[in-house]
């Protein structure tokens, strides 16, 4: 099996020197993926509006490694303060309610101040009309 770099575009894989998803196998491993809307470089001062923008971001990478959010293993959730964990939740399940992945959210400082939470997944291509629960 081949290794395949997956882009989205955001300057910041150029500039810093990773790929926005690692295709290996069956195995789609997507890097922390924030909230900023790549077409425009803008992201929303909203804590829950970032994190939907985050999984339209990560959905993006998931289809161009044909794959999907449905597919998705292991979830890790990185926040600036553990008090707006709960306003992402209905996004969280939005995004992840079905597929239930494991899952962590961690509390650090990122990279940029207007970055409010950076998500991180690992999917596994199933096959063809496998069940995903």
């Amino acid at each position: 099996m081949t290794r395949r770099l997956i882009s989205s575009g955001s300057p910041f894989e150029a500039q810093i020197g990773y790929s926005r998803a690692v295709v290996d196998g069956d195995w789609i491993f997507v890097a922390g993926t924030t909230g900023f809307d790549y077409a425009t470089m803008e992201i929303s001062e909203d804590v829950a509006a970032q994190a939907e923008q985050t999984f339209r971001n990560i959905d993006a990478a998931l289809q161009r490694a044909d794959s999907s959010m449905r597919d998705v293993v292991r979830v890790r959730y990185i926040l600036t303060d553990a008090a707006l964990w709960e306003a992402c939740w209905p996004v969280t399940g939005k995004w992840l309610g079905d597929v239930r992945p494991a899952a962590t959210m961690l509390v650090a400082g990122l990279q940029d101040p207007r970055m409010k939470i950076e998500i991180e997944v690992t999917a596994k291509r199933r096959a063809a009309g496998s069940d995903a629960g």
